[in-house]
């Protein structure tokens, strides 16, 4: 009995796995900047509460609003792309087998066998062939502005209720040094985990979000302190 070999190629997590991340990632940062940034201004344990809050749900809103948006135009712009083909497709079929088959040639057939693919494909389904192999739009990577808006917000609001957390778990006078610390380790984990769900290092992952986050939260630590004393008597 014949069994089919499958392979779980990491490109087939592009789209949710891109907006999941980057959700989450958002989440932690900017939550955990935001409750460093008002500490640092000398904010009371209720106002910091308060502003990690208001900035987290506005946060997760506006990571979906824009995700949806711009993969809604990423999705508009193939459809455009494949009306288009379709109305070549009909009013010129032979040209565009040619074209298909200088495709092949290109990628390193014969010219005798790539006609004979781009016919046997213009013959089974025109439209998809021209649509991979002349655009480069597969089924894999189709924009789906649902997912990923769902997948950044829901994972927004995720990443963000950690630095909230350590910001209620806080003694008075530690919110800025535990939820730095907290926040930091989560951005570590995160960014390995992530890179090896895509195949990539997990030390590299790890390294480059947590330079950024460091980076992220002593600039609004520095604004914080600085507009804090300026607002002090």
């Amino acid at each position: 009995m014949r069994r089919h070999h499958f392979e779980g190629h990491y490109s087939r997590r592009a789209g949710w796995l891109r907006a999941a991340v980057l959700g989450a990632n958002d989440g932690i940062l900017s939550t955990a900047s935001l409750v460093v940034g008002v500490a640092a201004a000398g904010a009371t344990p209720g106002e910091i509460l308060v502003a990690g809050s208001a900035g987290l749900v506005a946060g997760a809103m506006s990571m979906a609003a824009g995700e949806y948006v711009s993969v809604s135009s990423q999705a508009d712009a193939e459809r455009a792309d494949l009306d288009r083909e379709r109305r070549e497709l009909e009013a010129d079929a032979e040209s565009e087998t040619r074209e298909l088959a200088h495709i092949y040639v290109r990628r390193g057939l014969t010219a005798e066998l790539a006609h004979e693919v781009a016919e046997q494909l213009m013959a089974h389904d025109p439209l998809r062939a021209h649509a991979r192999d002349e655009l480069g739009l597969t089924e894999v990577n189709r924009p789906r502005p649902v997912q990923a808006a769902s997948a950044s917000a829901v994972t927004f609001a995720i990443g963000g209720s950690l630095p909230m957390f350590a910001a209620a778990m806080s003694p008075p006078g530690g919110t800025i040094v535990i939820v730095a610390a907290s926040s930091l380790a989560a951005l570590a984990t995160l960014g390995a985990l992530a890179a090896r769900a895509g195949g990539a290092n997990g030390w590299r992952g790890a390294a480059r979000v947590t330079f950024w986050g460091t980076f992220a939260m002593l600039v609004t630590a520095g604004i914080g302190s600085l507009f804090g004393g300026l607002a002090s008597p």
